[in-house]
């Protein structure tokens, strides 16, 4: 189908497939990640990759996995017989650039064989049977990706109020995601859940304890009248980690359920909210104000 205009040649309608994912890619970008419909509270990451053949930038919404300090996206492509052109761009390019909603970086991508991609892909299908019915409808092996980000942390010169509450943002909604996840499965507890919810346990912990570390010192040797708050913070962490410990301990016994977990799970993101809240209001305006 085609549309004529009276000052030129007819131009082409836009595939629908491309106008959806712009859609999406202009929603991801102005909400910070966010998106609703079919990917409302779901794993979302934009990848821009480079041409195979054309060597031009080409940007995608993919579905994600965490791994550690790796992401896996998959290349199903809703289970055609083709893999996604992003899958041959990465073969050519393997460096692309990640947007998650917080930051965007430079990554390297992995294409994973054999058993290592066998066995990530079950535990994918595992915790979402969607992955296994994609496999069934093609013959052809659906890929698997892992990403890793080349040059870790904020980018250089960021503002540090900012990284600072979208840092915690991506916590808060992390979190969340975990919990749906959680409260959505069924009575097994899938493997691929124990990742998610242990990746963003020790994601906290890495950040806590920088914050012990580097941050805070340095706030309380320019500011001594807050070393009081930063005793109080300090002593917030501590909780927060007793209670990554307790369910890192439940996650790890074998009669462990979902439901079982979310008590827990609730119990951590209301501490860690009103703690998030509280580091905040006595954070932000320094931070702003030496910015």
């Amino acid at each position: 189908m085609t549309t004529t205009t009276t000052t030129g040649p007819a131009t082409p309608e836009p595939h629908p497939v491309h106008a959806f994912n712009q859609g999406v890619i202009e929603e991801f970008r102005a909400n910070q990640g966010k998106v609703g419909g079919p990917f409302e509270g779901g794993r979302l990451l934009l990848i821009t990759t480079t041409g195979a053949r054309s060597g031009r930038p080409h940007t995608n919404p993919v579905g994600y996995l965490p791994d550690g300090d790796r992401l896996l996206i998959i290349a199903s492509a809703g289970g055609g017989p083709h893999h996604p052109a992003w899958y041959h761009n990465l073969v050519a390019h393997p460096v692309l650039t990640v947007e998650d909603g917080t930051f965007t970086y430079e990554a390297r991508a992995e294409i994973l064989t054999g058993e290592e991609r066998d066995r990530l892909y079950a535990r994918a299908a595992e915790a979402d049977p969607g992955w296994a019915e994609y496999q069934r409808k093609t013959t052809r092996t659906i890929p698997v990706v892992a990403l890793t980000q080349i040059d870790a942390g904020p980018p250089a010169g960021a503002d540090p109020a900012a990284v600072l509450l979208a840092v915690h943002d991506a916590f808060r909604r992390e979190l969340s995601i975990v919990r749906r996840e959680f409260a959505e499965s069924g009575p097994t507890l899938a493997a691929q859940l124990k990742v998610n919810c242990l990746t963003a346990c020790d994601g906290l912990h890495f950040h806590h304890t920088t914050e012990d570390r580097g941050l805070f010192p340095a706030l309380a040797q320019q500011h001594p009248g807050l070393v009081p708050a930063l005793d109080r913070l300090r002593a917030e962490h501590e909780t927060v980690a007793t209670l990554l410990t307790a369910l890192r301990t439940t996650l790890d016994r074998t009669d462990t359920t979902p439901a079982g977990l979310l008590p827990d799970i609730d119990r951590l993101i209301t501490d860690l909210e009103a703690h998030l809240t509280y580091e905040e209001e006595i954070l932000l305006p320094l931070l702003r104000a030496t910015a």
